[in-house]
């Protein structure tokens, strides 16, 4: 069995405790961000409708900022302000609204969930933790508690990427923070530390000191509300570990939460040592050709042809220019060749390679992926009839275009 952690890493203290919260909290009621989802939980008098509020907001934010989030969020709530609402919306309306907030199927599995809700539950949010990541699709540990705090008043925890940085520096926390071992130790130490009378304030505050405070790079240390009981600050006061073993170096070499031996502290980084992660594998490289293909509208606008993507898989459902994923090694002769049997196959008409007109290449950035569209445009005169055994297609005009489900890579194309 793997060596237990040294107290000296937890919060053992319950006087500790209670002072860390008094102060976190004293300091989110002065300085915590007017946020359109805070203002709408603190008003909106229905739990299940507040519950609903907080959900959307928590989706938004995975992995996105909470700059962009807002607009997308108040448009959200105006358009379905309700379970109800949204439950009956169709999976297009939502790739609409979605579009260019990234990570697609967040918004599919926020709707089959709250059509769960509807038909499964009686309308009615699941109230607990447990429940809430056991009933709803898309649910995980850190969303189930964040709406079971915020919304239900269940005094349970939450471990997003800001309280992964703040735990790891209060502790001087020096592993993997990514591995399955460390991820259970915080979870642990946050059902430790929240309040359990405010515990979605807590939660919230600790989230908020991570987002303005504690943040990965140049932190504001000295207006930390919490820096007396941060361990990583005070090493970073030391200058150097005490000659005594400490609070820092566990003098036991099998600790899992210690710093790694070929990976000591580091005193030019102060408390961003922590925390620590293994290497990132890097994106893999994926090369696609895209036709932008255009005619002469009834009205004599230009219309461009949009195909719908497969219904699973990246960019699940939304509308895109017609493509092709390329091998990486292909030479720009024989990419043409390809797109225009490709785009052969849809329009079943002759397409010659060498009409294809080379715009530019895009390149955009997935979490996962380093995509480089190879863009070209084709100039149709006269109607196409297309196949309809192929993908969903249509013709708009650019307005229309932008105002589609299409992903922010197809808007930059």
């Amino acid at each position: 069995a793997p060596a237990p952690p040294p107290a000296r890493h937890l919060f053992s203290d319950p006087a500790e405790v209670e002072a860390l919260r008094r102060n976190l909290l004293a300091w989110y009621d002065r300085c915590k961000r007017d946020l359109p989802w805070r203002t709408l939980a603190a008003t909106e008098p229905d739990a299940d409708r507040q519950g609903y509020a907080v959900w959307v907001s928590e989706i938004m934010l995975q992995q996105t900022q909470v700059a962009t989030v807002i607009h997308y969020y108040n448009r959200w709530m105006q358009k379905w302000p309700t379970l109800q609402a949204l439950a009956q919306a169709s999976l297009e309306e939502v790739n609409e609204l979605w579009a260019g907030l990234g990570y697609y199927s967040r918004g599919k599995r926020l709707q089959e969930a709250a059509r769960k809700v509807v038909s499964e539950l009686a309308g009615r949010m699941p109230r607990t933790a447990e429940d809430l990541q056991k009933l709803l699709p898309g649910v995980g540990r850190y969303t189930a508690g964040a709406i079971a705090s915020i919304s239900y008043g269940q005094a349970t925890g939450v471990v997003d990427g800001n309280v992964i940085r703040v735990l790891c520096r209060l502790r001087c926390i020096g592993a993997d923070s990514s591995s399955p071992a460390v991820i259970d130790q915080l979870w642990d130490m946050a059902n430790v530390l929240v309040d359990r009378s405010r515990p979605g304030d807590f939660n919230q505050a600790l989230m908020e000191l991570g987002a303005t405070v504690c943040v990965p790079k140049s932190p504001l240390c000295r207006e930390c509300p919490v820096k007396q009981h941060c361990r990583a600050w005070r090493r970073k006061l030391f200058g150097k570990a005490p000659p005594v073993p400490d609070i820092e170096d566990c003098g036991v070499g099998d600790c899992p939460l210690c710093p790694p031996a070929t990976e000591p502290w580091d005193s030019s980084l102060g408390v961003t040592n922590f925390p620590r992660k293994a290497a990132k594998k890097p994106p893999r490289a994926m090369r696609t050709a895209t036709c932008v293909l255009e005619r002469r509208g009834c009205h004599g606008a230009p219309e461009y042809l949009i195909v719908q993507r497969p219904s699973s898989g990246l960019l699940a459902g939304l509308w895109e220019f017609p493509s092709l994923p390329l091998a990486q090694d292909l030479q720009e002769e024989n990419e043409r060749e390809e797109l225009a049997d490709h785009l052969q196959a849809w329009m079943g008409q002759p397409v010659a390679a060498k009409g294809l007109l080379f715009i530019g290449e895009v390149i955009h950035i997935f979490s996962h992926i380093h995509q480089t569209y190879v863009v070209y445009s084709l100039h149709l005169d006269g109607d196409v009839t297309l196949d309809p055994a192929l993908s969903p297609s249509r013709w708009v005009t650019e307005d229309e275009f932008h105002a589609s489900a299409v992903s922010t890579a197809m808007k930059k194309v």
